[in-house]
């Protein structure tokens, strides 16, 4: 979990935009294990800890469903602290039939899934980074079959209970435009570097050297526009920063490359290639 505290900037908090707020919350506490903290007739903010905000969803104004091939979210993905953790939310998954995918990515193990707005979710745990392979700066993930004999091996694991207080948001990886523009936002702007390239269509990016806070691909296509304003999928997300002196750094290392920062209700926002919103939280 060092790769989530200072001095390491990292993703904390995503928030979407779902279609039926009430449907939402129930996945979000029921499947998934969140508890929500503040909530009003249209949004909550959900929680593993009780206190630090993970995830909020909120119901907008003429709401419209999920739009196929454009920019936003691909996936978020919530970091368990320990494998058992992770064996625990399996077998949750299994007795309430719920259907996911599952991958080994040598640096983690990890379950996919969607809610029910089509907005993707990852959960996972992380190898001990000295088991992590890396070669000319880049580490090497992979797309391997998860070997659910091993990770369940533990016998009967103790009732799943939600999510575990020291679940993080990991990282989170979205659909974007293109790279070349891409790549000097994140990099020359927010000050990520390039952990791994993935063919010429996607990038994992990270700070402190993890294995990736941040991926970006094309998938959807190049050229694929931004999502209208009222459709279900990312609002934004928080980048938060070790102190305000790395902020204001990031704000003029932005402004250098001519991205656009702004300041809002006394939150900095800025706004990646393709529309993605960012706040900068110190």
């Amino acid at each position: 979990m060092n790769y989530h505290r200072e001095p390491v900037t990292f993703v904390g908090q995503v928030n979407l935009k779902v279609q039926n707020f009430e449907r939402s919350l129930a996945f979000y506490q029921e499947v998934i294990g969140f508890r929500a903290i503040e909530q009003t007739e249209r949004s909550a903010k959900l929680t593993a800890d009780g206190k630090t905000v993970l995830l909020t969803i909120q119901q907008p104004d003429n709401v419209v469903p999920k739009q196929g091939r454009t920019t936003g979210l691909y996936h978020f993905a919530l970091l368990l602290p320990r494998r058992t953790d992770l064996a625990k939310i399996v077998q949750h998954f299994m007795e309430i039939g719920l259907r996911f995918g599952s991958s080994d990515h040598l640096v983690s193990e990890a379950l996919y899934l969607s809610d029910p707005d089509g907005n993707g979710i990852e959960i996972y745990t992380d190898r001990d980074p000295s088991k992590w392979d890396w070669e000319n700066g880049e580490v090497e993930m992979t797309v391997d079959l998860l070997n659910f004999v091993d990770l369940l091996s533990g016998g009967k694991q103790q009732s799943w209970k939600g999510l575990p207080v020291a679940t993080v948001m990991g990282h989170i990886h979205l659909h974007v435009s293109e790279l070349k523009k891409t790549e000097e936002f994140y990099i020359k702007g927010l000050g990520f570097e390039v952990v791994n390239r993935y063919g010429t269509q996607a990038l994992f990016i990270s700070d402190g050297k993890y294995h990736h806070h941040i991926g970006l691909n094309t998938w959807n296509g190049v050229g694929a526009p931004s999502p209208s304003l009222g459709s279900v999928g990312l609002e934004s997300f928080t980048l938060i920063l070790p102190d305000e002196e790395k902020r204001n750094r990031i704000i003029t290392q932005l402004k250098s490359i001519g991205a656009s920062v702004t300041e809002e209700n006394g939150f900095i926002i800025t706004s990646d290639p393709s529309g993605n919103r960012i706040f900068l939280e110190a």
